[in-house]
């Protein structure tokens, strides 16, 4: 079934410093592609906690949400809004980015660590169960936007979706794509590399985006290769597709995205889940992949 978007970006907050950065994110993303900002916070167990603790109300709650995006409306010049939702952090917050037609989510991590104090122990859940694409993001400031694109492409076929987040972040933030390609010593997967490279060269040539094609050093540690060359072009976001265990049989299911979700270099990663939101980006991009 396709969702029917709605120019929105989500951003889940407990209030952190690191989750005041996704908010700085989502804004600044929102003030590029002109849409609008909504906040979420999910009142949960661990919240009702916190404002006894305090001797704060359900109404100081909505207040300091209504102050944050009153102070990201001011900041960046765009809409806000924001969202208090009852229940499981898992549940409410991929079921509001579906309900609301978000586009596009931001998160805010301080590492593996960091996010699984923040969201629980199966925090990869929030992440891989979400609607839409969700941008990871660590203490890295937003800076000057996307410019530089890390887009690693081996013999996974579910290439499309990335091809179009891709084309539409390039354009909107005018930034040059490092397609960093997978080597392979396997025959028939060094023909389905080169073939989804044809494709992905000939999507953008189309749509005239700027890229540099790369490929690794040499088989092995893929991701480890891919975030070492990411941070040596001072890259700005890595894009992936979720599910690991697709892309290299060195990883069990879960590293591959873990590994570039928190790497050290703390680039922001636009996660990607396979199928979601594919056909109606698809039909606003037209037909060209």
């Amino acid at each position: 079934m396709d969702q029917k978007l709605s120019n929105l970006i989500l951003v889940p907050t407990d209030f952190s410093e690191t989750c005041q950065n996704a908010i700085n994110h989502g804004a600044e993303i929102a003030a590029y592609l002109d849409y609008k900002l909504v906040i979420l916070h999910v009142f949960d167990k661990e919240s009702k906690s916190i404002l006894k603790k305090e001797e704060l109300s359900f109404t100081d709650l909505e207040t300091q949400l209504s102050t944050l995006a009153k102070k990201a409306a001011e900041t960046y010049n765009i809409r806000t809004d924001f969202l208090i939702k009852e229940g499981n952090i898992f549940d409410e917050i991929h079921k509001t980015a579906g309900d609301i037609g978000a586009n596009l989510m931001v998160l805010g991590t301080h590492g593996k660590k960091g996010l699984q104090y923040i969201f629980g122990s199966h925090a990869l859940k929030v992440v891989t169960k979400s609607p839409v694409p969700t941008v990871v993001v660590q203490k890295r400031g937003f800076g000057e936007g996307y410019k530089k694109i890390v887009f690693p492409i081996n013999d996974f076929t579910e290439a499309r979706q990335q091809v179009r987040w891709a084309v539409h972040m390039a354009q909107r933030f005018g930034s040059k794509i490092y397609i960093f390609q997978q080597p392979s010593v396997e025959s028939d997967l060094v023909l389905k590399i080169k073939i989804v490279t044809q494709q992905i060269e000939d999507a953008f040539n189309e749509m005239d985006i700027n890229f540099e094609i790369v490929k690794a050093e040499k088989p092995g540690n893929f991701a480890k290769q891919m975030i070492s060359f990411a941070a040596s072009k001072h890259a700005d976001m890595i894009m992936i597709m979720t599910d690991a265990d697709v892309f290299s049989p060195d990883f069990r299911s879960g590293q591959w995205d873990e590994t570039m979700m928190f790497n050290e270099a703390q680039i922001p990663v636009m996660c990607i889940n396979p199928v979601i939101t594919g056909q109606v980006f698809y039909n606003e991009l037209g037909s060209g992949f």
